[in-house]
């Protein structure tokens, strides 16, 4: 199946049959990930990560493809086994070209999905709750507070506040421990 037919089923929404169609990538992938001295596994996460950043990347309205979903596939995943083993040398940065940069800064934007994720995780289970009741389903303060039982909805206001400050100092310190 070509480029434009996994395109199309991408638009319509049939997800699902695109990303099987771009499964048939995956040994090529896996090729790549081996002759770097990855093990198999390496190349099944690899790959994965490569699909999600292209799906998240598909979801953004000003996002063009500008080369076959391969190349763009294959690019990426060498973005993130580079990455995973700490091996840019500053020389290999400074010379990519338009459409390397975008997807090494795909790249980048995933990983700080997944630091934000893992802080958010790492929050306590009162946290989570608050934090998903104010920016998932929007609720007010006076509802929160009625909701987890906060005697008045500045102190919901005050939680929301460290909740967010404690998840700000986990994806401070992940990011640093990553570095």
């Amino acid at each position: 199946m070509n480029d434009k037919k996994i395109l199309e089923l991408f638009k319509q929404g049939q997800r699902e049959k695109a990303f099987s169609k771009l499964y048939g990538l995956y040994p090529k992938i896996e090729a790549l990930i081996l002759s770097k001295g990855g093990q198999k596994q390496d190349a099944s996460d690899v790959f994965q990560e490569a699909l999600i950043i292209l799906n998240r990347n598909l979801e953004k309205s000003d996002f063009k493809l500008t080369s076959s979903f391969y190349t763009y596939i294959y690019s990426v995943s060498r973005f993130i086994w580079k990455d995973t083993q700490k091996k840019f040398s500053k020389q290999e940065l400074h010379n990519l070209n338009e459409n390397e940069v975008e997807h090494f800064h795909s790249v980048l934007e995933e990983k700080k999905y997944q630091l934000a994720e893992n802080a958010f995780l790492e929050l306590g289970k009162r946290c989570q709750e608050l934090l998903r009741l104010f920016y998932h389903k929007a609720m007010s303060f006076k509802d929160i507070a009625n909701v987890m039982q906060f005697k008045s909805e500045k102190i919901a206001k005050n939680q929301k506040y460290k909740c967010l400050t404690k998840a700000k100092d986990i994806y401070q310190t992940s990011k640093t421990v990553q570095s």
